[in-house]
């Protein structure tokens, strides 16, 4: 099966199941050794935001928070 295919069969299923898979692919490649080159701009971004998170931790969101705001936001 070719990657269009399992893209477009993928896409027919319910969103809670799409982004089950995407998690479990996610999780997976936790364990590669891949390490992608950054961009100037985009170490620059990620820096920025480490730096007001260290500043402002009382800010952040718990991960459990932010997934269902954003799968309540999916479902809308």
């Amino acid at each position: 099966m070719d990657y269009q295919s399992v893209l477009n069969e993928v896409e027919s299923w319910p969103l809670d199941e799409r982004i089950r898979l995407v998690e479990d692919v996610w999780d997976r490649l936790g364990g590669e050794d891949y390490e992608p080159d950054l961009t100037p701009e985009l170490k620059a971004e990620l820096d920025q935001r480490i730096a007001e998170m260290e500043s402002n931790p009382e800010l952040g969101v718990p991960w459990e928070q932010a997934k269902a705001r954003v799968l309540g936001r999916l479902q809308q």
